[in-house]
C-alpha cells in the first residue's frame, strides 16, 4: 500500500501516537518536499528574472540601485541554497530512520519543534544549551 493512501490531506502528527510511526514519517516527507520544490521554483524565479533585468541602465542612480537589488536576491538564494542542502539532509535521515530524533542526546525532537522547523536535528533543549555554548565562546 503507497503511503500517499492512507494520508489525509488535514492529517497532523499528534502526540498520542507513536512517535514516527508512517504517517508521522510521510507526512514530514511530503512537508519538506513541498518546501523544497518552493524553494527551487522561487529560484528559477530569481535566475529568470535576473536575466530580463541584466540591461544597461545610463542613470547612475539606478544602476546602483539595480545592483543593491541584485546582491541582495543573490544573498538570499544563497541562504536558500543551503536551506535546501539542509532539506536533502532531513530527508535523508528520513530515509535511514534517523529522522526527529536529538542529534545531541538521541531523544524524540517535539512534534511542535518539528512541524514548525523540520530541518531541526536538536531538542530544543539540546538547541539552547548549544546556543549558550555559542554565546560564551564569542564573547570570549
Amino acid at each position: 500500500m503507497k503511503a500517499e493512501t492512507f494520508l489525509e490531506d488535514d492529517y497532523r502528527p499528534a502526540e498520542d501516537e507513536p512517535f514516527m510511526n508512517e504517517r508521522q514519517v510521510e507526512y514530514f516527507r511530503r512537508k519538506l518536499l513541498a518546501w523544497k520544490a518552493d524553494l527551487m521554483s522561487d529560484s528559477r524565479d530569481t535566475i529568470e528574472g535576473m536575466r530580463d533585468s541584466a540591461r544597461s541602465i545610463p542613470d547612475i542612480a539606478d544602476r546602483a540601485s539595480e545592483e543593491t537589488d541584485r546582491a541582495l536576491e543573490l544573498r538570499t538564494r544563497d541562504r536558500q541554497r543551503k536551506l535546501v542542502s539542509k532539506i536533502d539532509a532531513a530527508l535523508r535521515r528520513i530515509d535511514e530512520d534517523e529522522f526527529g530524533y536529538c542529534q545531541a542526546t538521541g531523544e524524540p525532537i517535539s512534534l511542535k519543534r518539528l512541524d514548525a522547523r523540520p530541518i531541526a536535528t536538536l531538542s530544543l533543549e539540546a538547541q539552547e544549551r548549544h546556543e549558550r555554548r555559542e554565546k560564551v565562546h564569542r564573547d570570549d
